[in-house]
């Protein structure tokens, strides 16, 4: 296993193919991302999505709403972009405002424009699952007959997350963070991977017991009372690869979506 290749890296090669591959394409892929309101974190990450599209020589169509906007007038708009043949794939930026019922609206897209891979009859991986399988697949990660822990459940990471590294063939423990110290340990001990996805900083600490040729993948991301931002695990395991926080995982996610986009492209020339 490649221990050199740092994500940074493997995400800066991936764009330059995804751009060369686009670059010989008669229209450029375009998504189209509908936003409401503005919360901090998805004003940062539509940016990041912007940006990430921009440069590989895709299409990024930003639809903003005002947080006011009631449940029928959202609904007519996602209904209106999702049937534009112009767009590859569509998001919804969670979370919506309150007042607005999150799975009637996201129940609208055209399963093959999930290039977020939400709905459960999309044809995509979602993209923070994808991410981290592709790259432990470039840097030669063997997954057959290994231990995986999952540390989370949400149904965007844990869980396809483990559903995931099943079908590649692992053992697969899915905790949680109400699991008891002394059965974490347990599962830390044994594991090969593990993927922490709780949100709660610093959960994973050297107060467990590690296999020195294991791969920790710190999904968590949160801003601390220091002003600084932390991930699930704390900094320096004593493992063999760990992922940081930040400039890890949020990459690879953004990454995956560019390749869902291209990929609800190839399928648009085809079907539609």
């Amino acid at each position: 296993m490649r221990t050199d290749l740092s994500i940074k890296d493997y995400v800066r090669e991936e764009k330059e193919a995804l751009k060369k591959r686009v670059s010989t394409f008669e229209k450029a892929p375009k998504m189209a991302i509908v936003k409401v309101g503005h919360d901090v974190g998805s004003d940062s990450y539509v940016k990041g999505k912007v940006k990430d599209a921009t440069e590989v020589g895709m299409l990024a169509e930003v639809h903003q709403y005002d947080e006011t906007i009631n449940q029928e007038t959202l609904m007519e708009e996602v209904r209106r972009i999702n049937e534009d043949p112009s767009v590859d794939g569509l998001i919804v930026q969670l979370p919506l405002p309150k007042h607005i019922k999150e799975a009637e609206v996201t129940a609208l897209i055209d399963p093959h424009k999930d290039i977020d891979g939400f709905l459960p009859n999309s044809p995509f991986i979602p993209c923070t699952p994808r991410g981290i399988v592709d790259y432990l697949e470039a840097i030669g990660f063997v997954f057959q007959g290994r231990n995986a822990l999952v540390i989370g459940r949400s149904g965007i990471v844990g869980k396809p997350l483990a559903k995931l590294l099943l079908s590649k063939d692992m053992n697969v423990t899915v905790t949680h963070s109400k699991t008891t110290h002394e059965d974490m340990d347990y599962y830390t001990r044994h594991a090969d991977l593990i993927a922490v996805a709780t949100g709660k900083a610093g959960l994973l600490d050297n107060s467990y017991h590690f296999k020195e040729d294991a791969v920790v993948v710190d999904v968590g991301i949160s801003r601390g009372e220091d002003g600084h931002l932390h991930g699930d695990a704390v900094p320096g395991l004593p493992v063999a690869l760990q992922t940081p926080v930040p400039g890890g995982v949020g990459l690879l996610t953004r990454l995956s979506l560019l390749k869902n986009v291209l990929e609800a492209y190839e399928y648009g020339l085809l079907h539609r």
